[in-house]
């Protein structure tokens, strides 16, 4: 019968009975998005702990992006642009008195 040539040590033993004690974690459903979330942390997708935003999430991120350019498109076409026969004009009457 064939014998081990060394004792095994401690420290190999060990590494072959260390994942006796895993078990699977266990995982919740988040309660705005619904995916699902390991317990006691927070949700990735809408950044909700225990009912509270507690996260800035990308999608959040895009949305004040798109009001940001909204706002900024409503102030430029809400300003008065001056028309190129002003500006033309502007133009002719600071060279001709720059002449003089």
């Amino acid at each position: 019968m064939p014998v081990p040539k060394r004792k095994t040590s401690r420290a190999r033993r060990n590494k072959r009975h260390a994942n006796k004690g895993l078990e699977v974690s266990s995982f919740t459903h988040c309660a705005n998005s619904g995916s699902p979330v390991m317990s006691h942390t927070v949700c990735l997708e809408s950044g909700y702990y225990k009912g509270v935003k507690v996260l800035v999430t990308k999608k959040d991120r895009l949305e004040a992006r798109g009001k940001k350019r909204q706002e900024k498109e409503a102030r430029t076409k809400g300003a008065h642009a001056p028309e190129a026969k002003e500006v033309a004009q502007e133009v002719v009457t600071e060279s001709s008195k720059s002449k003089k």
